[in-house]
């Protein structure tokens, strides 16, 4: 605004430099009047820009900037496309991957119960196994020590029953006991 305010003043004050700015005004068209020559060095630059067909190369270049974009775009839609593809791929992937996970888990649980279940018995199995030998080898001591309680008493009988009788029994009577025993030995034998 302050740039405005100068610019007219200065316009006011100089009546020449007025009438200057007027194309249909005689002081325009002088080379004195620097808004002429402005005027035609830009004419002579845009003409030599149309000569050169610059702005034909700038709309080219802007035609090649634009489709580069437009590549740009549809290759970044594709690889978006393709992103997505790949993630629901791996996400399908993972969940499947999950239940197997989750089949193996499961089944490594059941397998467990059942190798617990199989141990319980195997051990219910050996403890029933071991009672029975237990008893077994309890009744074996036990007929053990009957037998040799038997065969003690019997032996221990049959030493009183030698002295009883070796202190009753005559000479007779002993030969007579021999003669018997052969005899039934004899008769047993043939």
């Amino acid at each position: 605004m302050k740039h405005s305010l100068t610019a007219l003043l200065v316009l006011a004050a100089s009546p020449a430099l007025a009438a200057s700015k007027n194309p249909f005004s005689a002081d325009f068209w002088s080379l004195s009047n620097t808004d002429m020559i402005v005027l035609i060095a830009f004419l002579i630059f845009a003409g030599v820009l149309i000569k050169f067909k610059v702005p034909g190369m700038l709309t080219g270049l802007l035609d090649k900037r634009a489709d580069g974009i437009k590549s740009d775009l549809e290759e970044a839609k594709s690889l978006r496309e393709e992103a997505q593809t790949l993630l629901a791929s791996y996400e399908r992937k993972q969940r499947e991957v999950q239940e197997q996970a989750d089949r193996i888990v499961a089944s490594a649980k059941d397998e467990a119960s059942r190798a617990a279940e199989q141990a319980k018995a195997d051990i219910k199995t050996s403890v029933a196994r071991r009672l029975a030998a237990a008893e077994d080898q309890i009744t074996s001591a036990k007929d053990s020590a009957i037998r040799d309680v038997r065969n003690q008493a019997a032996t221990v009988a049959v030493a009183a029953a030698q002295d009883v009788i070796a202190k009753q029994t005559t000479a007779a009577d002993a030969n007579k006991l021999i003669e018997d025993a052969i005899a039934e030995v004899g008769a047993k034998l043939h």
